[in-house]
């Protein structure tokens, strides 16, 4: 058997090595157009910044080491131009050679990615202006960053990449600008989750611009100019454009592979294409979203890995199912971590669905670890689930410390088709350095089951701008005083019992404290007091300081 691979970064070369590890005697040939297989794309950024400082340390695997120890033919320089089904084979350019040959397969595997979005704009071909794609876009960007006389960076793109670059140029020691063309930055994160973002990128001197899309960009003496639709215009040494990716599917096209809706190459769960002699995996296909079950894009290194690797198992002859992409992901934002998993709130609206009738949330303001060992750090959950079943939808969470392993238990739960209740059965380990003996976890299960019983309703976090509500502290008056809420009534909560009265009845009460436990205790006082129309203000006024 005789498979070429197009493609040999994430999909393509776990295809490869797998592939062998099943199949000693199959000939395998991986063709890469760039000058590197299997590099560390997730880790360009840190390059530029210096965390990284070897480029070798980029380089996972080389063409040497993939042909001593799984005798894979990797041929980098070598483009794959055309794709001719009916006689299996591949039209190959030598890039370096100028030549192109025929190469022959019995299976096909296309991995050929995504690419940056470079957006119809004028002077978007400048010298100046950088994506951060490969090895080699990297390694020129630090040059630029080290050599020459830059001071200020504009990076367009508030994305993983975007704000990746931003804190690595800021590293760098270099002034930067951040413009975003929509409201808020990490669109995989709600709105009032990303006001956590913004709020850590600006305390690190970031000049941040949103809702403003850039209209043009001009060569200047002094670099390169950036004009804005609002009409803000200013010069920079240096452009980094992370505006987001599309999949490399034109070769798949040109072929007669089919494709979907938002232009991957459409393949079934076993990898398998419209052709049953190509597979395909990574960010060029379109998988099936595992909350939804509908078809979408996620261009992520973990998906893309398991996908070429599933792929080899079916082509040696196993019936291995891909279910589907979460799109489970982490960032670090300076001193934040920002993780998400599944959907969050705006799919789910666009999706039509309401919440409260087809959805609910909560939103929790929680320690890193106990809270009577020092150095623990808030981390802000938000975890929606379904009231048809009680299914986890998503989970986003924003912190310091500990961030990435609440995700993960989240995902994992997600992933074995576990409810907002199950989350307060997971027995999770505990020490007082590493968690409290209720994980902030089983606490939003926790907080979910109150939900679900009508124990607890969670106000949106702009609920005292947008909606007439009485606002109840129920903080001690030395917190209040450090910090008030505009407009709250304050009544401690170990006084509220015997103020009560003092709480009107009839009105929409939203109650407030530090973080929202107290808040859920005052809330039960109220509702066991006749009271209707209670709800927690998520997260306490530790979010509200965050978000406003």
């Amino acid at each position: 058997m005789k498979v070429v691979i197009i493609g040999g970064v994430a999909g393509g070369a776990s295809c490869a090595a797998r592939l062998r590890r099943l199949d000693e005697n199959a000939e395998i040939i991986i063709l890469e157009k760039g000058n590197y297989i299997s590099f560390a794309n997730c880790g360009l950024p840190y390059h530029v910044g210096g965390v990284i400082p070897s480029r070798s340390s980029l380089l996972l695997q080389t063409p040497e080491v993939m042909k001593a120890r799984f005798n894979i033919d990797v041929r980098v320089n070598h483009e794959a131009v055309n794709i001719d089904r009916e006689r299996k084979c591949v039209t190959v350019s030598s890039l370096k050679e100028g030549k192109t040959y025929e190469e022959s397969y019995d299976v096909l595997v296309i991995a050929t990615g995504s690419s940056p979005v470079r957006p119809n704009i004028e002077g978007i071909d400048s010298e100046r202006i950088k994506t951060v794609t490969t090895v080699d876009d990297t390694v020129r960007i630090r040059e630029m960053v080290e050599e020459e006389e830059i001071e200020k960076v504009c990076v367009i793109g508030g994305g993983f990449i975007g704000l990746e670059m931003t804190e690595n140029l800021v590293a760098a020691g270099k002034k930067v600008t951040l413009v975003e063309a929509s409201d808020q930055l990490m669109n995989n994160l709600d709105k009032e989750m990303s006001l956590i973002v913004l709020k850590e990128v600006k305390k690190n001197g970031v000049e941040v611009i949103l809702n403003d899309a850039v209209s043009a960009f001009e060569d200047v003496k002094e670099g390169i100019s950036v004009k804005l639709s609002s009409g803000k215009e200013e010069k920079y040494g240096l452009v980094i454009l992370a505006i987001g990716v599309r999949p490399n599917s034109a070769l798949a096209k040109k072929a007669g592979l089919a494709l979907g809706d938002r232009g991957g190459i459409v393949t079934d769960e076993h990898m398998r294409t419209s052709d049953p002699s190509i597979y395909a995996a990574g960010d060029a296909v379109e998988v099936k979203d595992f909350v939804s079950g509908e078809k979408t894009i996620i261009p992520l290194a973990s998906p893309a890995n398991k996908q070429g690797r599933l792929a080899a198992d079916n082509i040696a002859g196993f019936e291995e199912v891909y279910q589907g992409s979460q799109g489970t992901s982490i960032a670090k934002i300076f001193s934040l971590s920002a993780a998400s998993t599944g959907h969050n709130e705006k799919q789910l609206c666009r999706k039509g669905l309401v919440r409260g009738r087809d959805y609910e949330m909560v939103t929790i303001s929680q320690s890193s670890h106990a809270g009577y060992y020092p150095g623990g750090k808030p981390m802000m959950i938000k975890v929606l689930f379904s009231l048809e079943d009680e299914k986890i939808l998503g989970a986003q969470i924003v912190g310091e410390d500990g961030v990435d392993k609440r995700n993960d238990v989240i995902a994992t739960a997600m992933r074995l088709g576990a409810s907002i209740r199950d989350l307060k059965e997971l027995e999770l380990s505990y020490a007082p350095p590493f968690s409290s003996a209720k994980d902030p976890v089983n606490m939003a299960g926790f907080c979910g089951e109150n939900v679900l019983r009508k124990q607890a309703s969670f106000a949106d976090y702009d609920v005292l701008e947008k909606e007439d509500v009485f606002c109840l502290d129920v903080r001690e008056k030395g917190e209040v005083e450090a910090y008030a809420i505009p407009n709250a009534f304050n009544i401690p909560l170990g006084q509220l019992r015997e103020r009560i009265k003092e709480v009107p009845e009839g009105r929409k009460i939203v109650v407030m404290c530090a973080a929202g436990v107290r808040a859920h205790t005052a809330s039960r006082i109220l509702y066991n007091h006749g009271y209707q129309d209670v709800r927690i203000y998520p997260g306490g006024a530790r979010f509200y300081r965050l978000t406003h």
